[in-house]
């Protein structure tokens, strides 16, 4: 009999990407791919390591599948896996820990799926983590999730992903060509572009650290692959989402109206203390050049909370800044401390309780604008692509500028592109609708 994997993601879009792909590689080993919450031989944690609580999460995802077959293989990869091997080995139940590098290869480190009594570590150093594996995310969604760029060279004084990923380095444009048009053949509609530090593409590229080709010329070149409906821009960084990808996106055949620009803090004093690399003001000019040319374009930030340094004043200048300033929506981040990062050993420690206070204050500022945001398109013509789960009666699925609707649940329409006009916003805060086209967009 075939032996069953399962999988279980924390984290983010890259994260998920490459899951996708690891999970295939199994399937190629002639593993059969279960959902995690089924009897497998095998399941295989893909962690993350942003935040406190993506740690505390791993015990009790160990715990799950322990309950499900408490004889099965646990394995551990991803970010946490990089950073503290040791504690994950030492988790009880956790038989395999897998570093940055060596998750790819992870089907050569099982041999009958023996439990082990003490977990093993395969952990590169970080430095050896210099060569680049693509990957792309499907048939888990009716999008996928295309990774085009790994690692970061920044040094912000809070983050340890560049300790957990490497250095910045890039897909060849010639492979993200070919896994976006395979993507495409497979009737999938929307593609996400997903890295770290995905702005930072064409770096490494080809294992040298210049620049053979920039963000730019990989957004140009994905427009003219045939079969894309949407290819939508993940998180970039300010400072690297030039006016000109902003101009093209607007005239675009396939792009999106929709960007998720990481600020951090509205206050330039506190963007010093975090080793970003622009002040608020050039984020002021990115928002405002994006609405000049695309209106109703969607645009959401991460913003961090409780940054060592940040007074109550300083926090009130994120506030009214974010308030101000033309955006959809907030990701709100509490800031945890991180082993091995500057800002662990920073004076002025803001208390947890006063943290989670401004946390609750942006996630509110964060309801009230993506509302104000769903309202201003009350009226308009969108397109929708519908996904495929069903929840309590109803489907749901996004419009080209990320306003979620929701509808009966209608089996037909999953995976479908369809015109709708917007009509009125619900007790739910999601936006309903009325058909104004039946057909599917070619």
């Amino acid at each position: 009999m075939k032996k069953k994997v399962a999988f279980y993601t924390l984290g983010c879009k890259l994260n998920f990407s490459e899951t996708s792909t690891i999970a295939r590689g199994f399937e190629e080993e002639g593993f059969d791919r279960v959902d995690f919450s089924e009897v497998a031989d095998m399941y295989v944690i893909n962690t993350c390591s942003v935040t406190e609580n993506a740690d505390k999460r791993f015990k009790s995802i160990v715990k799950q599948a322990q309950k499900v077959n408490p004889n099965a293989f646990v394995a551990a990869i991803g970010c946490y896996a990089q950073l503290k091997p040791e504690e994950l080995a030492a988790v009880d139940g956790v038989d395999l820990v897998l570093g940055a590098t060596e998750k790819f290869k992870i089907t050569d480190y099982i041999n009958d799926l023996s439990k082990n009594d003490f977990g093993t570590i395969h952990s590169c150093e970080i430095e050896e983590a210099d060569f680049y594996v693509g990957s792309y995310a499907i048939g888990d969604r009716t999008r996928a999730f295309l990774k085009v760029q790994d690692g970061c060279d920044y040094k912000c004084t809070y983050c340890t992903i560049p300790l957990a990923r490497g250095i910045s380095r890039s897909d060849t444009l010639e492979n993200v060509l070919k896994n976006a048009a395979e993507i495409a053949s497979k009737d999938i509609k929307e593609i996400v572009l997903t890295g770290v530090n995905i702005g930072d593409y064409g770096k490494g590229e080809f294992g040298n650290k210049k620049h053979e080709h920039t963000f730019y010329d990989l957004v140009e070149a994905l427009d003219t692959i045939k079969g894309i409906h949407r290819l939508r821009i993940s998180s970039i960084e300010p400072n690297l989402l030039k006016n000109k990808t902003i101009d093209f996106v607007a005239n675009s055949n396939s792009f999106v109206p929709h960007f998720h620009i990481p600020l951090q803090s509205g206050s330039d004093e506190i963007l010093k203390l975090m080793r970003r690399r622009y002040l608020s003001g050039l984020y002021v000019d990115r928002v405002a050049r994006i609405k000049e040319v695309m209106p109703d374009a969607c645009i959401g930030v991460d913003v961090i909370v409780g940054f060592p340094g940040e007074t109550d004043e300083l926090f009130l200048e994120t506030y009214h800044f974010l308030n101000e300033l033309p955006i959809s929506y907030l990701h709100v981040f509490t800031y945890s401390e991180r082993d091995n990062t500057v800002a662990v050993n920073m004076e002025n420690v803001v208390p947890k309780k006063v943290r989670n206070k401004r946390s609750k204050m942006l996630r509110s500022l964060s309801v009230k604008k993506r509302r104000a945001f769903y309202e201003s398109q009350l009226g308009t013509i969108r397109t929708v692509l519908f996904e495929d789960e069903n929840k309590e009666g109803y489907i749901q699925g996004f419009t080209e500028n990320y306003v979620k609707v929701k509808a009966a649940w209608n089996p037909e329409l999953v995976n479908q592109l369809k015109k709708v006009e917007l009509t009125k916003i619900d007790e739910d805060g999601l936006v309903r609708f009325e058909f104004v086209e039946v057909h599917v967009e070619a």
